[in-house]
């Protein structure tokens, strides 16, 4: 039985970062075990369409789900014990802000069963996380680590990078205090500004795209050095504790989206649904989902499996890609095309959205 993950997203905030374009809703006070009750239906619902199904990982993402109590996280947890087969070694992941904790959240969370924990440091300078619209600085993201460190034995934290003019210092000084945290993956995300966030509406720009690019080599070498070697294009890991269920994104699986906000990629009776709200599901083509695995398997420092390719969408891979292209690239260095497999190379990951648009 193919591996299955469930994400639940919780879209409140307390206030909205200037950066983000996730959905989300700044709330001081929301009915949560109301808004849980209907999240219990929604698993209910697709636990009917999918039929048993084997769940290898929880991911409760957001928002800012470190809101939930750890009572509704439990009842959460334990509703998707109920509608499927949860492995007893499914990875439960959840991601948490350094000030939206309680001194004993952090064991609450652990003992309501999450086993994973991300803390959004984002930076470890307050004048950076003053920039990114943070509402706690670097002292109090300092202590949540040393208590996500005490509580988890698998641990992440998310960090953001290539700031307008940040430099080579600043960042590397943060990377370190992060790297003597001694976690097991870390996300590292280079600033994008989205239509629609308030950066776009002021016109910030991020760091040139020269300096960003030195930023993002430099610092793939340094963890690679340092045992954190980089397994898709903003995250790195120890050995065997890359993100269970990110992969399942990012390889294709099958997954189910709980809760406002959320999506969902359902593999049912041979046809494919994509879930974009609580409970409709709109059905895709077989160009449409091999089309969404080429955006996401490439991404992946291993890229596309061309026999998993076909396996999950019935279409030959390399009748699929732009085949002249392809060979182009390949003599360009930036992509390595295998009779097996197609990935990106090193160099080719500065560039890998064009290559991307090249090869569809």
């Amino acid at each position: 039985m193919a591996d299955f993950g469930i994400y639940i997203h919780w879209p409140f905030c307390k206030s909205k970062c200037p950066y983000c374009d996730f959905f989300s809703r700044v709330r001081k006070d929301v009915d949560q075990d109301a808004i849980v009750d209907s999240y219990l239906e929604d698993i209910a619902f697709y636990a009917e369409k999918t039929g048993p199904r084997r769940v290898t990982s929880i991911f409760f993402g957001g928002g800012t789900p470190s809101l939930l109590s750890p009572q509704n996280i439990e009842r959460l947890i334990n509703a998707v014990g109920r509608s499927w087969i949860l492995e007893t070694d499914a990875e439960i992941s959840l991601e948490a802000n350094p000030n939206t904790q309680k001194p004993s959240l952090f064991a609450d969370l652990r003992n309501a069963g999450i086993n994973r924990l991300s803390l959004g440091v984002q930076s470890l300078d307050d004048a950076e996380l003053k920039f990114l619209g943070r509402t706690h600085n670097a002292a109090q993201a300092l202590r949540a680590l040393e208590e996500v460190v005490k509580n988890f034995d698998n641990h992440s934290a998310d960090l953001i990078y290539a700031l307008p003019n940040q430099t080579e210092s600043t960042w590397r000084q943060t990377l370190r205090q992060i790297m003597d945290f001694r976690l097991k993956h870390l996300s590292l995300y280079q600033l994008t500004i989205e239509d629609g966030t308030f950066f776009a509406k002021k016109g910030i720009r991020p760091l040139e795209d020269e300096a960003a690019s030195e930023m993002y080599l430099s610092t793939s070498a340094l963890l690679e050095e340092n045992g954190w070697p980089r397994y898709e294009v903003s995250n790195y890991a120890r050995p065997g504790f890359e993100c269970r269920h990110n992969l399942l994104y990012w390889r294709g699986g099958d997954y189910a989206g709980i809760g406002e906000g959320a999506h969902g990629r359902l593999h049912i009776g041979g046809r494919f649904w994509a879930t974009t709200h609580p409970r409709q599901m709109e059905e895709l083509s077989a160009e449409e989902r091999a089309e969404e695995l080429l955006l996401m398997g490439l991404r992946l420092r291993d890229g596309i499996s061309k026999e998993a390719f076909k396996q999950i969408c019935g279409l030959s891979f390399d009748n699929f890609i732009n085949r002249r292209r392809a060979k182009e690239l390949a003599e360009a260095g930036l992509i390595l095309n295998t009779p097996e497999n197609l990935r990106i190379s090193p160099a080719g990951f500065l560039v890998m959205n064009k290559i991307i648009e090249e090869l569809i």
